[in-house]
């Protein structure tokens, strides 16, 4: 057993043998050619380099970031217009003459002289007669406004030169509530208007407005009676009322003293009517013309008499005031 043993220890390891790299046989056309099976990359390409795609729907176009306060864009006809150069021109756009809206203050700056407007009762403010609720409060809008605008109410009036001429002015401004007309608005241009008949002065009134306001209820409407009441004794003193309308004039006011002047002109494609073209669609159950209640429409109908575009509104007004007042100065000369 022991010998056994010793001869089982005693036996060497098997040999390893050394097999050759395997081949595979192709043939084409008779031809036999033989391929390695792994093909190893060439020394100079062992380090390799890949290049990102990008994905499908992952690039996004780049948006022209346009900074703000620089360029305006034109709601007729589409086109950028810069700021600067926009001023200078009284908001009017330089391509297709649009009438951009403007304040009041910017409108009187445009039309009198230098230094020459003296402000007529700048402290009056409305007040919550009628303790309107809803979901803020009259007199919370009221100062909301009055901050942000920087008015006390929707007019501005008082007595300045219009190129050589004294007259007497209000202007309206649609920012302060829609340019509404209440019980402040109502009262300061009655108080112009008897402040002009009291001094012989030719007046001018420029309106932009939704109509009477509606927090103060019958006191707006009111003022409807009130401020052509007072134009009826300017008219009785045979002194002259020019009255111009913006976009928007409608309701109220335009129904009462914008369109009871001596002489009814307008700014280009303004909206001027009563009520809006839905309601009078309704109403009526009849298709509109095209252009209805705009100040080109209403021109060829009469109902106004002059077309002006805002930049030479001065010296159409200039021409204007001379005009009618040239009777009562040949009769104070004489």
């Amino acid at each position: 057993m022991q010998e056994q043993r010793v001869k089982i220890r005693s036996n060497p390891l098997p040999m390893l043998v050394k097999t050759a790299t395997t081949s595979f046989t192709k043939k084409t056309l008779g031809l036999e050619t033989s391929e390695p099976a792994v093909t190893p990359p060439p020394a100079a390409n062992l380090t390799a380099s890949f290049v990102k795609k990008s994905k499908l729907g992952s690039a996004k176009s780049k948006k022209r970031e346009i900074p703000e306060g620089l360029w305006t864009k034109c709601p007729k006809c589409s086109t950028m217009v810069f700021d600067k150069e926009l001023d200078e021109n009284l908001k009017v756009c330089t391509h297709c003459q649009y009438h951009f809206p403007i304040g009041a203050r910017e409108r009187i700056h445009s039309l009198v002289e230098t230094c020459t407007f003296e402000e007529l009762d700048p402290e009056v403010t409305s007040v919550d007669v009628l303790h309107f609720t809803g979901v803020a409060s009259y007199t919370h809008k009221l100062e909301e406004y009055q901050r942000t605008t920087g008015l006390k109410d929707a007019v501005i009036t008082g007595i300045c030169k219009i190129g050589e001429h004294r007259a007497a002015l209000g202007v309206m401004d649609f920012s302060f509530l829609g340019g509404s007309m209440g019980s402040v608005v109502g009262e300061k241009l009655t108080r112009l208007i008897e402040r002009a008949t009291e001094k012989g002065l030719p007046l001018v009134i420029i309106s932009t407005s939704g109509g009477a306001r509606m927090y103060e209820g019958m006191f707006s409407l009111m003022q409807m009676a009130k401020t052509c009441g007072a134009l009826a004794y300017h008219a009785k003193a045979r002194l002259p009322y020019i009255s111009v309308l913006t976009h928007p004039t409608t309701a109220g006011v335009m129904a009462s003293y914008a369109s009871v002047g001596d002489l009814i002109i307008a700014e280009p494609g303004a909206m001027i009517g009563f009520a809006g073209p839905r309601v009078i669609k309704d109403t009526t159950q009849r298709e509109l013309p095209p252009g209805f209640q705009t100040a080109e429409f209403l021109l060829d109908h009469g109902l106004i008499d002059a077309i002006v575009s805002r930049k030479d509104m001065k010296q159409q007004l200039t021409d204007y005031l001379s005009y009618m007042t040239a009777g009562r100065k040949s009769t104070a000369a004489a």
